[in-house]
């Protein structure tokens, strides 16, 4: 009898964009998952949902100042993680890939992260007053430019790696287009899900004023398809980013939090989000910003028949 399921490779995005922890780890384990839901006939979406409960579960049990508790909370939290593989896991395997469910998606982080952040100001606020309100707030707001920013040149690098099927980059311009033309009345939570995305991918280009005119330059001259020379040329320049942009994402800020509530001190954790991440986030924008600037040059040098 043949086994038709699909591999554990087949359901990743990308080798070059999969970090170490979610190759041996959390990707093994959203690929049982989804082969799991599959069988019961659950949709992405509904995993993703789930995660957001699971993860918002995880933050309450920050709250508390006790070692077993916040044990649990950190056991619920990979639970959650696991979940968000395994969603876009199962839609690959699937093929239930849909807008509504990238925005489900990138919002079901920020659920665990509201949650988690609003857990340690209340547990610290007796001790801290409202410095500690301040803090998490300007540390919420370079989180969500870290992470922005990481998914954003992700998909770039696996646009020009595997083509617009396999990326998720959009830009605000057609997302604009699309929500004109979602009805109010008849879609009122779709509507909102996406002005809410069309507000966080125009943050995302504000960012990177170089890539979008290397993207605009590349369009205009190679409308019908991107040569394979800069594919190849871009992807190796972009690839050791990679690096960062998985640092930045969920992993590396996840030891860091579990370390800094273990140790009884979760204030530590927005510290590391204000310096280690943020410099890493300087450090991956200029360069990505100056390897765009340079293809644009060449790009217009380039004659278009080569």
């Amino acid at each position: 009898m043949t086994d038709n399921k699909p591999s554990l490779e087949s359901t990743l995005k990308s080798s070059d964009t999969e970090e170490f922890i979610d190759i041996y780890f959390y990707r093994p384990i959203g690929y049982r998952w989804a082969l799991f839901f599959n069988k019961l006939g659950v949709t992405p979406n509904q995993i993703t949902i789930a995660s957001i409960f699971i993860g918002v579960a995880a933050g309450i049990c920050y709250y508390f100042d006790n070692n077993w508790i916040n044990v649990v909370g950190i056991f619920l939290l990979i639970w959650a993680n696991s979940y968000d593989s395994a969603d876009g896991q199962l839609a690959r395997m699937t093929g239930q890939k849909s807008e509504l469910g990238r925005i489900l998606d990138g919002a079901s982080g920020n659920f665990w992260f509201v949650s988690i952040y609003l857990a340690i100001v209340f547990r610290l606020q007796p001790d801290w007053d409202w410095w500690i309100l301040a803090l998490a707030l300007v540390s919420g707001y370079f989180h969500s430019k870290q992470a922005g920013m990481a998914d954003y040149y992700r998909n770039v690098h696996l646009l020009f790696l595997k083509g617009k099927s396999e990326s998720e980059l959009d830009n605000s311009k057609d997302l604009k287009e699309k929500f004109q033309e979602i009805s109010w009345i008849k879609k009122p939570f779709v509507k909102l899900f996406e002005a809410s995305y069309i507000f966080y991918t125009k943050g995302q280009e504000r960012w990177s004023p170089h890539l979008q005119k290397m993207l605009k330059v590349l369009s205009e001259k190679y409308p019908a398809q991107t040569p394979d020379w800069f594919r190849s040329e871009f992807r190796e320049k972009s690839l050791p980013l990679m690096k960062y942009t998985n640092m930045l994402s969920f992993n590396t800020r996840a030891i860091a939090l579990f370390i800094s509530l273990l140790i009884k001190m979760p204030w530590l954790y927005f510290i590391f989000e204000l310096t280690v991440l943020n410099i890493m986030l300087v450090y991956m924008v200029y360069r990505h910003e100056s390897i765009c600037k340079n293809f644009t040059r060449k790009l217009l040098e380039e004659p278009v028949n080569c």
